[in-house]
């Protein structure tokens, strides 16, 4: 095993605090090495350096195709990136948002495991987490924690995904957290993840590095 995994974090339609974004990845663990980077860095790169990583994580909002044409050439060809997910065995993680994002692609769906991802959204809620499988890599030892952050209101993770963590909270979507296999990759979507005040809280923490450990087979 290599002495770090290598981690991309895919940004794009939709601000964040950037400085402490940034802290968050820089302390996820030494054996990480981010590289924090927009969607158009990563559908402009070729197909090995994208596959040079071992993880990608998205913490993006792009709610328009992805298409190959009609836009500027710097940005790549997205919709070619995107469906060719899964083909190499490589983790992929999807953040808050970035479950969000694409809303009209079949390729996001089947990553997320939800058709028809319209939703409402609460900023500043008390949502109580719940452990529904503690005996998985991401959540074993784990217990049962409140945090702030911004909930979604939308259906539930489909046939096919593993739920680890769910919420009664009345303005969200039940399923937090939960795992997928995409092909030759195994995927992670974690709804938690809004801002700094989610980002400090050590169980949030705790489940996105395993999350994108179990992502690229290192747990």
């Amino acid at each position: 095993m290599a002495e770090s995994l290598k981690l991309a974090v895919v940004t794009g339609g939709h601000a964040y605090d950037v400085v402490n974004f940034h802290r968050l990845f820089r302390a996820i663990g030494d054996d990480i090495d981010v590289y924090i980077q927009h969607m158009d860095d990563f559908a402009s790169a070729s197909a090995e350096m994208r596959r040079w990583y071992d993880v990608v994580l998205f913490y993006l909002m792009l709610m328009d195709g992805p298409a190959d044409e009609g836009h500027s050439w710097y940005e790549g060809k997205p919709k070619t990136v995107l469906e060719e997910l899964g083909q190499a065995p490589q983790g992929i993680v999807l953040l808050h948002h970035g479950i969000l994002a694409y809303p009209y692609s079949r390729r996001w769906n089947e990553l997320t495991g939800i058709n028809g991802r319209s939703f409402g959204y609460s900023i500043g809620e008390k949502v109580t987490t719940h452990i529904a499988n503690p005996d998985h890599a991401i959540t074993r030892g784990l217990h049962d924690w409140t945090m702030t952050d911004e909930t979604y209101s939308m259906p539930d993770a489909g046939p096919g995904s593993r739920v680890l963590l769910t919420t009664n909270h009345p303005k969200s979507m039940k399923t937090i957290a939960w795992t997928r296999q995409l092909d030759r990759s195994r995927v992670f979507n974690y709804q938690a993840g809004h801002d700094n005040e989610t980002w400090q809280d050590e169980s949030f923490r705790k489940v996105l590095r395993r999350g994108i450990l179990w992502a690229g087979e290192w747990i």
